[in-house]
């Protein structure tokens, strides 16, 4: 058996990523994440720009990771100056960091618009800053920013600045596809004719930009034109359209013969089972929902809904997932919808501990019931807990822990004491437990949030098992026009256990939606805790 041609995973998350919308690390957040992406394997961590702000340079005071090599960025020398005497190039040094990657023009256009130099002065500055990383004991390697464009409008030029890296001595010349706007046709070609040129593919590296959602196909066609480095972000986060999706092309190249079998990661399988928490535990981090339909880590990516997908799926796996869920750390979910059959339903309540034989009139009622409440706006194949506690109610036994007997919301707009503009709204829940009557009143950021507030604020005996719980996400979709339109609202609740789960309610009063949802969630957390239940893990 021939030896596997070893690809290098190069993770740009802590600096291309930060150029996300939105996204502002701390040197907190930068040390978290440095040590997740260090643990599951990836061979560069880009940390980011030191000298170029507080945060970077703070975070560059030290190494922050213990395998991966920690990798600095910045720009080469300025024209006219020395290496020695560039203030960006002395950051760099002087950065804790195993590897300096510098960003460098590639185009005759952008050195022109964007350097005001001439071409020699650019590909001077190349060499000189590449010549500094190596004196100083740093890998070097270099980003030839807007490569494929700069090659589409001068290859000889575009190919001189890659060949004064690699000269000068860069461990990666990276061909970078900035704009994102090269087609995996044309980037072959182009790869081919830089080997051609005589830089060898295991000097050179990959980094594409998904302006025409083609990022993560570049890249892969990429490796097979010859280039042995990939850089990328998880969950493809970057500006614009976002970079690369590490988390889509470390799968494929593991799982996906035509690149299983020619090349090998630094990624083990018991690593790669933890991708999609992994994914997941980033999103958290950003405070954001992780996408459902991502490939391989999102929730919907071996779900199925059809009943004759899942007819045939509990029949055999292969017939509609590509690759085995747990191999990637997911799971199949055979999702419950009016588009779904009995095989749905029996393998959706089998994979939550519910027994129920085919011929039981309860599953035929169950399944009418999901379907007329769907037909009212409920959607249950992204309800998880929901259903389950619909299914429970009907086919088992849902414990009655505490009755709501009635709830009152007001929203007051006033001007307080210092004359600004005020929106102030309050919740009253009234509630048996245990027999014993109970009132709570509670303000918050909006009807919604004060309700919930209040519905939690004194459960009895029940009060301390809810105290781990959050609302992760709150979703509001409006079902038909108008102002007394029915809407349909969808929460995502967590724990400290990392269990997430999804209700649902639907009315034509938001609040009421809501509260019908809150409800589920907060039954469906007592049931879990007494073992009732299996959730999803994130």
């Amino acid at each position: 058996m021939s030896r596997k041609e070893r690809i290098y995973l190069f993770d740009t998350t802590l600096r291309d990523g930060q150029q996300t919308p939105g996204v502002d690390f701390s040197v907190e957040d930068k040390t978290a994440i440095a040590a997740m992406l260090d643990e599951f394997g990836m061979d560069y961590v880009e940390g980011g720009y030191p000298g170029a702000n507080p945060t970077d340079t703070a975070f560059f005071e030290r190494k922050r990771t213990r395998r991966a090599a920690f990798v600095a960025f910045g720009m080469t020398k300025r024209a006219g100056v020395s290496a020695s005497n560039d203030p960006g190039i002395a950051a760099l040094l002087q950065a804790r960091a195993d590897a300096i990657c510098y960003v460098a023009k590639s185009s005759q256009y952008q050195v022109r618009v964007a350097l005001g130099c001439t071409d020699e002065e650019n590909v001077e500055s190349i060499s000189a800053s590449v010549a500094a990383a190596r004196a100083a004991g740093r890998e070097a390697m270099v980003d030839c920013e807007h490569f494929f464009d700069g090659f589409k409008e001068n290859p000889a030029y575009a190919l001189s600045c890659a060949k004064a890296a690699y000269e000068a001595g860069a461990r990666w010349v990276v061909l970078c596809d900035t704009n994102g706007g090269t087609q995996p046709s044309e980037l072959r070609e182009i790869v081919a004719a830089v080997i051609a040129a005589g830089i060898p593919g295991d000097h050179l590296g990959i980094h594409a930009h998904d302006d025409t959602g083609q990022a993560v196909a570049n890249s892969l066609a990429a490796v097979e034109a010859g280039v042995r480095q990939v850089q990328g972000t998880l969950n493809g986060i970057g500006e614009r359209c976002g970079n690369a999706n590490l988390t889509t092309i470390i799968p494929t190249l593991m799982l996906k013969p035509a690149y299983a079998g020619r090349f090998a990661t630094g990624i083990t399988r018991e690593a790669l089972a933890g991708i999609s928490r992994l994914s997941r535990a980033f999103d958290e981090m950003l405070n954001r929902a992780p996408e459902p339909q991502a490939p391989y880590v999102g929730a919907s990516a071996f779900a199925t809904k059809a009943g004759i997908h899942a007819s045939a799926l509990l029949k055999e796996p292969q017939t509609y997932e590509h690759v085995p869920p747990e191999s990637v750390g997911n799971r199949r979910r055979v999702m419950v919808s009016d588009q779904g059959g009995k095989a749905n339903f029996i393998a959706e309540l089998k994979r939550r501990g519910i027994a129920v034989a085919r011929s039981d009139p309860r599953l035929d009622s169950l399944i009418s019931l999901v379907k007329e409440r769907e037909a009212q706006g409920y959607a249950y194949e992204g309800a998880d807990a929901s259903f389950d506690l619909l299914a429970r109610r009907m086919l088992g036994d849902v414990p009655e822990f505490f009755t709501v007997d009635s709830f009152r919301c007001m929203v007051e707009r006033r001007f307080d004491a210092n004359g600004q503009l005020k929106t102030v709204s309050e919740a009253i829940v009234k509630l048996t437990v245990d027999g014993e009557p109970r009132m709570s009143v509670a303000e918050g950021h909006g009807p919604v949030n004060a309700l919930d507030i209040a519905l939690r604020k004194d459960l009895g005996r029940y009060q301390g098992e809810i105290a781990d719980m959050e609302l992760a996400d709150f979703k509001v979709r409006i079902l038909n026009g108008g102002t007394a339109a029915v809407t349909r609202v969808l929460i995502e609740s967590h724990d400290a256990t990392g269990a997430r789960w999804w209700t649902v309610g639907v009315s034509d009063n938001i609040i009421d939606a809501s509260f019908q949802a809150l409800m589920d969630s907060i039954v469906y957390k007592l049931l879990k805790n007494r073992g009732g239940v299996q959730v999803a893990a994130e």
